[in-house]
């Protein structure tokens, strides 16, 4: 039986003692993609998630993306909804936004429960329950009748839904090399992104003459078409990888053995290995790939019981004192909660006043300006991985994680300008073009800071992902309400210009300019926490690879 080992397992691309220095250096014929080496190095075992098809690899991130961009559309797309909402429940506007600003918190605390269940039971049963959970409260979100079943529904789609922020970070950690990472989770953070253009949809759906629950009607049928999709997809992608030997290649005898905890089939269920695998010369047993119906096994082949459920969520503040993920943290935080909800609350009841008196069933059109915004970011997806790559042949194939970092600043500028425009166009009623450049400006912007702060986070310091990505989506969605939760009051009482203008701006530029920070300073800082007493900590609930 012939067996495809779709990447060279010699890689000899090793990690340096400082978390996020890698040597990437290639030998003679080993296989490389722009002049580096593979690195996580892979194993022989055809079921190495590293080791899959280009299909089997993009379905997967297809899938995540997909459910991410329905996670989002249908948190922030009913923004438009808050006017009507406020009169048919007989409720101000501000507690009309409680029905986006609520579920927007719980969409993050989802993420300490369902983190650790896809830590310790698996990606595929986690990622398929979470897709029911979304489904069952959109069904009672699109037959809700009074503020209190709405908000029970919303809380429970959002915290489904949740799930969906973690999951396709920890799929590209799982599935793809270093090299590729920084596209991979561009097309996470596109989807993301668009996922805020749910307020368009819903302003056309009110142009129609449809109900507010179309919207939730139509976010069913793909949802359920989505659930079809990942049944027959997302292929299990924990794996338990050896670690590299010292010298940077394969850490088995022979390259092409497979150490036991990563066949296919776990120690005590000898009935699902595959019968007669190949022997090669040197003795060694190179495992069968899975079929495709043990592929659609819910449940993986071995638990990582190495997983605390309970101590994980409570390890994972401690990421509070890594700068790097404070950095994601605050970006996230800020340009959800200073920027998107600004234009999601602000334009819709602003263009529908005067001088502008557009119609209501119109008011989430602004969001043509955000599909722009990130249309002209999508050429651009390469970009971190192509700078880091030339970057780490200019420093002799050692590469830094903050080498991605160039790319950011462009971007560190063009958001504060596009956030005082959107304040000077709210305050002074300016055309309502201005309204369309100031978002698309910002949300390009905001594409590359929440792609590559993320990215750069995940290079820097890779112990236990998992307990990373819990507080990064608990932190970000806390900040984003922190801020959104009285905005429409700070602006009525204060107005347009002193919020959004002399108050967020600052802080946007504040956090920005972190970027000239990490660029100049970040690998000291990553010296520092290797020292520190975080390091050691982690150290000891370390799984091997786990950040790679």
């Amino acid at each position: 039986m012939a067996i495809t080992i779709r990447h060279d397992p010699h890689s000899h691309a090793h990690e340096e003692s400082i978390p996020g220095t890698v040597n990437l250096s290639a030998k003679e014929g080993e296989e490389t993609h722009y002049g580096q080496a593979l690195f996580p190095v892979p194993s022989a075992d055809p079921n190495d998630p590293l080791q899959w098809t280009k299909l089997k690899k993009h379905m997967i991130m297809f899938c995540a993306c997909a459910f991410s961009f329905l996670g989002i559309s249908a948190l922030l797309g009913p923004a438009v909804y808050i006017g009507l909402w406020s009169v048919q429940f007989k409720v101000d506007p501000n507690t009309a936004a409680g029905l986006v600003n609520y579920p927007n918190l719980i969409f993050g605390f989802g993420s300490v429960i369902l983190v650790p269940l896809y830590k310790r039971y698996g990606r595929r049963p986690v990622m398929l329950l979470s897709l029911l959970a979304y489904i069952a409260g959109i069904v009672g979100a699109s037959q809700a009748t009074t503020y209190g079943g709405l908000m029970g529904a919303r809380i429970v789609h959002a915290f489904g839904s949740g799930v969906c922020e973690a999951l396709p970070v920890q799929l590209v950690n799982d599935i793809f090399f270093l090299h590729e990472r920084g596209k991979k989770l561009g097309w996470y953070t596109v989807a993301l992104c668009l996922g805020a253009t749910g307020p368009m949809f819903c302003g056309f759906m009110l142009a129609a003459g449809y109900s507010w629950n179309l919207f939730f009607y139509v976010e069913l049928a793909f949802a359920v078409a989505l659930f079809g999709l990942c049944f027959f997809f997302v292929e299990e992608s924990l794996y338990f990888r050896a670690p590299a030997a010292p010298s940077g290649g394969s850490s088995s005898g022979s390259n092409l053995e497979v150490v036991a905890s990563s066949t296919t089939a776990a120690e005590g269920d000898e009935k699902q290995r595959q019968p007669a695998s190949p022997e090669l010369p040197d003795g060694s047993v190179l495992a069968t790939r899975k079929s495709w119906r043990q592929q659609l096994k819910i449940f993986p082949d071995k638990f990582d019981y190495t997983c605390d459920f309970w101590t994980m969520p409570l390890r994972a503040f401690t990421h509070l004192l890594v700068p790097s993920t404070f950095w994601v943290i605050t970006t996230y935080g800020i340009f959800i909660g200073l920027c998107g909800f600004s234009f999601n609350f602000v334009f819709p009841l602003k263009i529908v006043q005067p001088p502008y008196n557009w119609p209501e069933t119109n008011s989430g059109l602004s969001a043509i300006a955000t599909f722009i915004g990130f249309g002209l970011a999508l050429p651009l997806l390469p970009a971190s991985d192509m700078l880091a790559a030339k970057l780490t042949r200019r420093n002799g194939g050692i590469r830094e994680a903050e080498m991605r970092l160039g790319v950011l600043i462009p971007a560190a500028f063009a958001a504060p300008a596009g956030q005082v425009l959107f304040g000077m166009a709210a305050e002074k009623n300016l055309h309502w073009i201005c309204y369309f450049i100031a978002i698309g400006v910002t949300q390009w912007a905001g594409y590359f800071f929440f792609t590559l702060t993320l990215a750069y986070a995940v290079d820097s310091y890779n112990a236990n992902l998992s307990e990373m990505l819990i507080i990064m989506n608990l932190g970000k969605q806390a900040i984003s309400f922190g801020f959104s939760g009285e905005l429409l009051n700070w602006i009525l009482k204060h107005g347009y210009v002193t919020i959004v203008v002399a108050a967020f701006v600052p802080i946007l530029v504040l956090n920005n300019m972190m970027v000239f920070v990490f660029m100049i300073w970040g690998k000291r800082i990553r010296i520092m926490m290797a020292k520190s007493w975080l390091a050691r900590f982690h150290g000891k609930s370390l799984v091997q690879g786990e950040g790679h």
